[in-house]
């Protein structure tokens, strides 16, 4: 990614966020931020779609966080924290996990910065249980909880093929309908200059493009789908203020080919160069 250690003069910083607790399917999402950044080395450093290139962006790499195994509330205090102290520094976050659940205390970090965060969330999944196997806390569940906190009338989801009828209810009446990735434009074209943090899971991409994840969903975006959005949201003006990101749900040992890992680290590239430096 063109990043440095350290990140006291940085635009934007990269924490990797190794949570891999409560996933219900294949686990291997705390190895996910390691084949992100080892498959950003097949990356050019510029974007011809975005016309720049990450030299021009001072970006750190704050590596990844040490999690204790098997305590989960004490992982998501953790994260929390460094979320915490990236925007307080007024910087770009770009959270890599990690099952989905790290958006939780990422977003928490976010509204203690910013009251007037929005989220959009881009997933295969809703998210939006009240609780899994009886946990409250867990990556079918995330979406819920960061309602709940911000209020439901600012979230929004996109790409959604997968949910119960429970969830799909909740969403029309405490959140928004779920909407296609096309659409993203024009609900942050209506946010102005409200903060706003991105949250998206792989798996919103259909498994032939990205089998390495723990939940794969059939039907799903293209690849190409995924970088016009991004490419839309880039071309809003006034442009949209970004202040945090999270790519979640790689799972590397489900793709021997790693274009899971590499399409990850390209969505990654492409946030840090349309948003670094715009908060």
């Amino acid at each position: 990614m063109g990043a440095e250690a350290g990140g006291a003069a940085s635009a934007g910083v990269i924490l990797g966020c190794p949570l891999d607790l409560t996933v219900s399917y294949r686990p291997g999402s705390r190895f996910g931020p390691a084949a992100i950044r080892a498959a950003s080395q097949v990356l050019e450093t510029y974007s011809p779609t975005l016309d720049r290139d990450l030299g021009e962006v001072a970006l750190a790499d704050l590596g990844d966080l040490d999690l204790p195994p098997g305590n989960l509330s004490r992982s998501l205090e953790l994260i929390e924290a460094a979320g915490a102290a990236v925007f307080n520094g007024e910087k770009l976050l770009v959270g890599l996990g990690g099952e989905h659940l790290v958006s939780l205390p990422l977003v928490r970090a976010a509204r203690t910065s910013h009251p007037e965060l929005a989220v959009l969330h881009f997933d295969a999944h809703a998210d939006l249980r009240e609780d899994y196997a009886g946990e409250r806390l867990s990556h079918a569940t995330v979406l819920r909880r960061i309602a709940e906190e911000l209020g439901g009338e600012n979230v929004w989801h996109f790409g959604i093929r997968s949910g119960t009828r429970e969830e799909v209810a909740f969403a029309r009446e405490r959140t928004h309908p779920f909407l296609p990735l096309a659409a993203a434009a024009e609900v942050a074209r209506r946010l102005g200059r409200r903060p706003v943090y991105l949250s998206l899971d792989i798996d919103v991409v259909d498994p032939a493009f990205a089998p390495g994840t723990g939940t794969p969903e059939p039907g799903g975006a293209t690849a190409a789908e995924v970088f016009a959005m991004l490419r839309d949201l880039a071309a809003i003006g006034p442009p949209l203020r970004v202040i945090g990101f999270d790519l979640v749900e790689v799972q590397p040992a489900a793709d021997p080919s790693e274009r899971t890992a590499v399409l990850a680290a390209k969505i990654v590239r492409e946030v840090v160069l349309a948003f670094g430096g715009g908060i």
